[in-house]
């Protein structure tokens, strides 16, 4: 692959990517039941103090 090949992937093609991915993480974070699940991660280190 040259340059320009993978230059031009990542200005269309990549870029997409990126935003479905971003969009994704964003979806998953803020899901209905997320809250609860997010809190109980958080809360991980302190359990056994």
């Amino acid at each position: 692959m040259g340059y320009n090949l993978m230059r031009e992937f990542a200005d269309s093609w990549g870029l997409l990517a990126m935003a479905l991915f971003f969009v994704g993480c964003i979806a998953f974070a803020l899901r209905p039941g997320g809250r609860t699940r997010a809190d109980q991660a958080a809360q991980i280190p302190f359990k056994d103090d």
